[in-house]
C-alpha cells in the first residue's frame, strides 16, 4: 500500500502516513501503472526539451555553415539538416505532448507516449532506455484498464 498523498509504503495497519501525516481511509492502494507514470511524463517532457534543443542546434548548423552555397561542401547538406531538424522539432513536440498527457491523465496519453516509446526506441541510448520503460509501464497485462482507471478518476 502507498499512500496517495505522498507515495511512501504505508504498512497495512497504520493509521497515518509516517512521512506526510494523511490519515489512512481503507485501503489505499496505488497500481504500478499508477506509481510509474508521473515519472514517466515528467521523462517524456525532458526527452521532449533535448529533442527541441537538437533540432536547434541542428538547425542554426545548417543554415550557419550550409546555409550559402559556394562550392565547399555539397549542396544537398543544407536542405537535408533543415528537414532533419524540422523532423526533430515535431518529434519534441509530440513527446512533450505525451508527457503532459501522462502527468495530466489524459486517456489519449497513454496512445501517444506508446506511438512515442516504438520511435524513441531507435534514439540510442537515452531514447532507447525512454522507450523500453515506457513499454513496461503502460504495456504490462491489466496497464490499459488500470490507466483508463485513473484517467476516469482524474
Amino acid at each position: 500500500m502507498y499512500c496517495n498523498s505522498c507515495g511512501s509504503a504505508l504498512q497495512p495497519d497504520q493509521s497515518a502516513c509516517g512521512r506526510c501525516g494523511t490519515a489512512v481511509v481503507g485501503r489505499i492502494v496505488l497500481n504500478r501503472v499508477e506509481h510509474h507514470v508521473k515519472l514517466l511524463g515528467i521523462l517524456w517532457t525532458v526527452y521532449a526539451v533535448f529533442e527541441a534543443i537538437g533540432a536547434c542546434v541542428l538547425f542554426i548548423i545548417a543554415n550557419t555553415i550550409f546555409g550559402r552555397y559556394n562550392g565547399d561542401h555539397p549542396a544537398f547538406l543544407h536542405p537535408l539538416m533543415t528537414g532533419i531538424a524540422i523532423f526533430l522539432l515535431i518529434k519534441g513536440a509530440l513527446s512533450l505532448m505525451a508527457g503532459i498527457g501522462l502527468i495530466e491523465r489524459q486517456r489519449w496519453g497513454r496512445v501517444l507516449s506508446l506511438v512515442m516509446a516504438f520511435i524513441a526506441l531507435l534514439n540510442l541510448p537515452f531514447g532507447t532506455a525512454l522507450g523500453v520503460y515506457t513499454l513496461w509501464v503502460l504495456m504490462s497485462p491489466q496497464a490499459e484498464a488500470q490507466y483508463l482507471r485513473m484517467a476516469t478518476s482524474a
